[in-house]
C-alpha cells in the first residue's frame, strides 16, 4: 500500500463542484502539513465535459475567496479503477454516490464500505444522516444552472466540510502508522 492517501472528489461534469473541492482540499491539506502525504484529484460521473477546464464562474468565486487555481485542470470521467485506487471518494450528491458504488459492482476489487462518502457528511453543521436514511439531504447543488450566488453557496458548502475531511484523513493516516 502506498504511503500517500488518495482523495477524489466527484460531481457530474468535473468542471464546477468537484474541481472547487479539489482546490480547497489541496490547500487545506497543505496548511495542515499533510500536502506531501495526501493526493487530491477530481472526476465527473459524465464524460460530456471531457477535456474542458474548470468553469470560469467556479474559477472566479475561488479567486474571490483567495483560492489559487493553477489552470491545469481538465475534466475527466471517473473509471472503476479510480474508485478502487482511491482511499476516499467524495460524492457531491447522493446520485453521484450511487453511481460510484454501482460503477464498481462486479469488479474483483469492489469498494470497501466507507470508501465512497458524501462530501458534506464531513460538515459538522450539515444534517445527520442515519444509516439507511436518504443521503440526498447532503447534496451540494450544481451551481452550473444558476448565477454567481449559486457558486458562492457551493463554495461555502465545500469549505464548511473541508476541515472535517482533513481531520478524517489525518486519523486514517495515524491508524496506518
Amino acid at each position: 500500500m502506498s504511503d500517500q492517501f488518495r482523495v477524489m472528489t466527484v460531481c457530474t461534469g468535473n468542471i464546477c463542484r468537484s474541481p472547487m473541492a479539489e482546490v480547497v482540499l489541496r490547500e487545506r491539506f497543505e496548511a495542515a502539513g499533510l500536502g506531501d502525504r495526501v493526493v487530491v484529484d477530481s472526476t465527473g460521473i459524465s464524460g460530456e465535459e471531457h477535456g474542458n477546464p474548470i468553469d470560469p464562474r467556479a474559477r472566479a468565486v475561488l479567486a474571490e475567496h483567495g483560492h489559487v487555481v493553477d489552470g491545469t485542470h481538465r475534466a475527466r470521467q471517473v473509471r472503476p479503477s479510480d474508485v478502487v485506487s482511491h482511499d476516499l471518494v467524495l460524492a457531491m450528491t447522493s446520485q453521484h454516490a450511487r453511481a460510484l458504488r454501482r460503477l464498481t459492482d462486479g469488479t474483483p476489487e469492489g469498494v470497501p464500505n466507507g470508501r465512497v462518502r458524501m462530501y458534506r457528511s464531513f460538515d459538522p453543521a450539515a444534517p445527520t444522516v442515519a444509516p439507511g436514511s436518504p443521503e440526498h439531504v447532503l447534496d451540494i447543488a450544481d451551481p452550473w444552472y444558476g448565477g454567481p450566488e449559486d457558486f458562492e453557496v457551493c463554495l461555502a458548502e465545500v469549505e464548511a466540510a473541508a476541515d472535517g475531511v482533513v481531520e478524517h484523513v489525518r486519523a486514517e493516516l495515524a491508524a496506518r502508522a
